[in-house]
């Protein structure tokens, strides 16, 4: 068994701030043991207007998160997931929203690139987010080999795409996770419920973490950060405010899941990836 943690935020617009509330929060993780930690989407600026200087200023690994996220890996010696920062993939391209992994050595090993943006309305004091203006999509599905298994990754509005999260269970994934900035209403409404779901679906652990509280901005975001098992039960939570979720993710309890309830055989349905038109019947 392996422990994990998910870091909780209340990330606002100030870079050296956040950065200091993220570094406590992952010395408090390491502390208790997690081999691996996630932060939040956002965890390093939030309503923050200017995010294409930041991209660019990011695109050198000598930017200040990317600093910030191989020291704290090095320092304590755990895998990172930096929920998400915003990174171009050229010199003069469009910001991403980006979820890097990084080993305990502070290497960066993987790069995720979220792919459903979220350009919705919702009855909040924002009412209407349109991330697509910031970002461009992302088009890759991503998982990355880890000391505590094989982990998919994706980022908040993903979560409302369940072939991603099957896409990711058929390429073999233990653990998937879900950095997040999921609004007060919309997580009052879903989150948990989608959560659950999609850990009962891949028959993975699901590790969320989500921004908790008002922010500078006058923007609210649901918290409920959760480390949720194989079976859809919740290991552990927490509502509101910064702070750390840990648990552990046990292999066995992902194989007996999987072999009492072997859903993957049964799928009657090809992935979409690979299905094909119908051909057309010949008429009698």
């Amino acid at each position: 068994m392996q422990q994990v943690a998910a870091i909780q935020m209340i990330s606002g617009p100030d870079l050296s701030n956040n950065l200091k509330q993220a570094a406590d929060l992952i010395a408090q993780a390491a502390a208790s043991g997690a081999r691996l930690v996630l932060l939040p989407e956002c965890f390093a600026l939030f309503g923050q207007p200017q995010m294409q200087s930041v991209a660019e200023a990011e695109f050198s690994k000598q930017g200040p998160i990317r600093r910030f996220l191989a020291e704290q890996a090095r320092q304590h010696g755990i895998w990172l997931i930096g929920g998400s920062l915003p990174l171009p993939r050229k010199a003069d391209g469009k910001a991403m929203a980006c979820c890097l992994v990084l080993d305990d050595q502070g290497v960066e090993v993987a790069r995720y690139d979220k792919l459903h943006l979220f350009d919705v309305e919702v009855a909040d004091n924002q009412r209407s987010y349109r991330e697509s203006k910031d970002y461009d999509f992302g088009n890759q599905v991503v998982y990355i080999d880890t000391p505590v298994g094989r982990v998919g990754l994706t980022i908040c509005y993903d979560l409302r795409f369940a072939e991603l999260f099957l896409a990711l269970s058929r390429a073999g994934a233990d653990l998937i996770v879900v950095p997040s900035a999921f609004t007060a209403v919309t997580g009052a409404a879903h989150w948990e419920v989608l959560l659950r779901a999609r850990a009962i679906e891949t028959q993975c652990y699901i590790l969320a973490a989500n921004q908790g509280g008002q922010h500078a901005n006058g923007r609210e975001t649901f918290g409920h950060s959760c480390l949720i098992d194989p079976w859809g039960e919740i290991q552990a939570c927490l509502p509101l405010g910064a702070g750390v979720v840990s648990g552990v993710i046990n292999a066995e309890k992902i194989q007996s899941v999987r072999r009492a309830m072997p859903v993957a055989q049964h799928r009657r349905f090809a992935p979409v990836d690979t299905l094909v038109p119908a051909a057309r019947s010949s008429e009698s």
